[in-house]
């Protein structure tokens, strides 16, 4: 699963150095598939979707720091355990139940992302 930042976020930012993809943005920054990844111009991601990595996308979140979920990993490849929930202090950053991937899934996802 992709991990989600909850409402409860406090803004603390502990979160955002910790990911390995810069998959963590600040509520309302806009945002890049190339940022963090290697990805650059239009690109295939591991799902088969095509993307712009260098243009610039809308905020998944105004209020609180949010996680791209096409790049999350879940720090699989770098690290054991996502790195953003081990950091946070008030546990706001969660399995996302609407996104199941496997490990393998992620692993490729990681794979793309850093032209691996």
């Amino acid at each position: 699963m992709a991990i989600i930042i909850t409402d409860e976020c406090i803004n603390c930012g502990a979160c955002e150095p910790e990911c390995p993809n810069n998959a963590i943005y600040v509520g309302a920054d806009e945002w890049k598939y190339s940022e963090g990844t290697k990805l650059k111009g239009d690109a295939i991601l591991a799902g088969g979707k095509i993307v712009n990595a260098d243009e610039l996308k809308t905020p998944i979140e105004d209020d609180y720091y949010f996680i791209v979920p096409d790049k999350c990993t879940e720090c699989m490849g770098f690290h054991d355990e996502p790195q953003c929930a081990a950091v946070c202090p008030v546990d706001c950053c969660v399995p996302d139940e609407d996104i199941v991937e496997t490990k393998e899934s992620l692993l490729e996802k990681k794979r793309v992302l850093h032209n691996e």
